[in-house]
């Protein structure tokens, strides 16, 4: 089999997950996915419709830096030959390996020529 993207989840860098949560809930209508703490999370999701935005937490110092890359979640079925066709296109770096998650999912992760990140996933 082939592996075969399905989605895409932008994840956006955010300076509060929280007032972030409030501000897309509140005004732009959209409803929580899924949060990984219940106080001070730093890893969230919204959605609205079919669109499912993840907020994550950066600190002080990434905004001072500049942040010049995104990071994408591609949701992907039959994630393990996905997985095996990319390594054997060498795009891993060493310690690229297809993992479970406690949030329930079967992931792996790659940057780009740019250093944009790209997670590949499914759910459980």
């Amino acid at each position: 089999m082939k592996g075969r993207l399905k989605q895409i989840h932008p994840v956006l860098p955010v300076r509060n997950v929280s007032e972030s949560i409030s501000y897309y809930t509140d005004k732009l209508g959209f409803t929580l996915a899924f949060k990984d703490a219940v106080d001070s999370p730093r890893y969230a999701g919204v959605k609205r419709d079919a669109i499912e935005i993840h907020l994550q937490w950066h600190d002080a110092n990434d905004w001072i830096n500049g942040m010049d890359s995104c990071l994408l979640r591609i949701y992907a079925e039959n994630i393990d030959d996905l997985f095996n066709e990319y390594k054997s296109n060498s795009v891993f770096h060493e310690q690229t390996d297809l993992r479970d998650t406690a949030w329930g999912t079967r992931e792996f992760g790659i940057y780009d020529e740019d250093k944009n990140g790209l997670i590949f996933y499914k759910d459980f």
